[in-house]
């Protein structure tokens, strides 16, 4: 059975972003610039793809290998040599039952799946040679030009070569191509560097398909097609794919405030709702009827079905059981997990921490390294003293257990079940199931004492004006 294979270019050194980072490894909604293009090809047919790598070659490399194992390979290109030489570089790790290539660049990562599709089925409606994507936009300057004799395509002309004439053109050339393989071979085999840059143009072999047969041409959305070269460009893409992804997901049964901010890999579940400024990132999934309110941030974070997110809460690589409440300004780190109907309140803050159901921190605490029961319930000011400087320790606190306002409990440590702790305590040795632990100072009034103080204390005042 013949394949489809994709080609994308990223070779460049893509100069203008002027960052120590490989272009096309720059993210756009969480997501590399390149595995967009990636997906979008894989996603239209393409059973597999060849990127050609030159700059940073070894952080490219690695990325997809970790991102799409044995489905992407990599070419060098270790000139920079135009680029047709880089599609030359490509078709060594063709397989060999491969038959069409469908050429991209790696950085137009808001191209779509349907457009490539579509392109790639122009082509083989007549077993055509090559197909191509094109557009028109507002300000074509930079772009290679689409030239036509009686509406046929004909070549393409770069910008940097083409004349007066042909720079008011507004129809331009994506770079984006179907092609079959054989004519591939022949037509890149037979280019010349006849142009200012000196390169060999890959636009060449359109001309060539054009003495052949007519060129397949399939119109698209230029605000689809544009290239990233530098960071304002890159902030647009981000904007408009983030607008994309926003209406996928209403499309779909969810509500989305306008201003939130949802990442590629981030999957929703209808009647939930995402209000203005909340930040989805990673592989965060939010469950059937959860509210996330203004400004909240989860970055690889489960949401249970029905929970509620209050605003301003940040949390990571966490899970929110079903009908869960956190917030507001409630910092869940690594490795928590919130139980079903268990409440992590106001500026309380969780690390390595299981709230089983119906546990309770409402207010003000810091839970890090412990494992709370059904039930329980956590006080304001509450803290788990779980590092000594060289090793963590776990607190447990038993189901139904009670910790009073301001406690301190210093790990490793084992509040029993049912148990109290009374306000103010410092917590050093286990509590049994049922037990108060107590540890505060005993409290003395001395009658009559507030108003010779504030005598003795005005004094002192004093002299110490009479001092200065």
């Amino acid at each position: 059975m013949s394949k489809q294979t994709a080609i994308v270019l990223a070779a460049g050194q893509g100069t203008r972003m002027k960052s120590a980072l490989a272009k096309v490894l720059h993210p756009v909604c969480g997501r590399p610039m390149l595995d967009h293009v990636l997906e979008a090809a894989l996603t239209a047919g393409c059973d597999d793809a060849v990127v050609v790598v030159g700059h940073q070659r070894e952080a490219v490399t690695a990325h997809l290998k970790a991102s799409f194992g044995d489905r992407v390979r990599v070419a060098v290109q270790d000139e920079q040599r135009g680029t047709g030489h880089a599609v030359q570089c490509a078709l060594t790790a063709l397989d060999a039952d491969c038959r069409v290539v469908l050429v991209l660049c790696g950085d137009t990562p808001l191209v779509r799946a349907d457009d490539l599709r579509a392109v790639l089925a122009a082509r083989k409606e007549e077993d055509a040679p090559l197909a191509m994507l094109t557009c028109r936009v507002p300000d074509p300057t930079g772009y290679g030009r689409i030239l036509r004799d009686e509406g046929q395509v004909v070549a393409i002309r770069e910008h940097r070569d083409a004349s007066a004439d042909e720079r008011r053109l507004d129809e331009i050339n994506p770079g984006m191509y179907a092609v079959r393989l054989d004519f591939a071979r022949v037509a890149l085999a037979a280019l010349e560097p006849n142009n200012q840059q000196g390169e060999l143009y890959l636009t060449d072999i359109v001309t060539a398909a054009s003495r052949i047969s007519a060129v397949r041409d399939v119109p698209a959305p230029h605000q689809t097609l544009v290239g990233v070269n530098d960071r304002a460009q890159l902030a647009a893409a981000e904007d408009a794919m983030h607008h994309r992804i926003a209406d996928d997901w209403r499309r779909r049964g969810v509500t989305v405030r306008t201003g939130a901010r949802i990442d590629a890999r981030v999957t929703i579940e209808v009647d939930a709702v995402i209000e203005s400024l909340v930040v989805l990132r990673g592989a965060t999934h939010v469950s059937r009827g959860a509210h996330v309110d203004v400004g909240c941030v989860l970055d690889d974070v489960v949401v249970g079905p029905g929970a509620k997110l209050l605003p301003y809460s940040v949390c990571t690589r966490s899970s929110i059981g079903e009908d869960a409440r956190v917030g507001p300004f409630s910092h869940l780190r690594q490795d928590s997990d919130v139980g079903p109907e268990a409440h992590v309140g106001n500026f309380v803050e969780t690390k390595k921490t299981v709230l089983h159901r119906g546990a309770k921190a409402n207010h003000l605490a810091y839970l890090g390294d412990g494992e709370i029961g059904e039930g329980a319930n956590v006080g304001a000011g509450t803290i788990f003293c779980n590092y000594d400087g060289f090793q963590k320790h776990k607190t447990t606190i038993g189901a139904r257990a009670f910790i009073g306002s301001d406690s301190q409990l210093v790990a490793p440590v084992t509040i029993g079940e049912g148990a109290y702790v009374a306000t103010g305590t410092t917590v050093t040795k286990d509590v049994p199931p049922d037990a108060l632990a107590l540890g505060r100072t005993p409290q003395e009034n001395k009658e009559g004492y507030a108003a010779k103080l504030r005598g003795r204390l005005a004094a002192r005042s004093r002299r110490s004006s009479d001092r200065g």
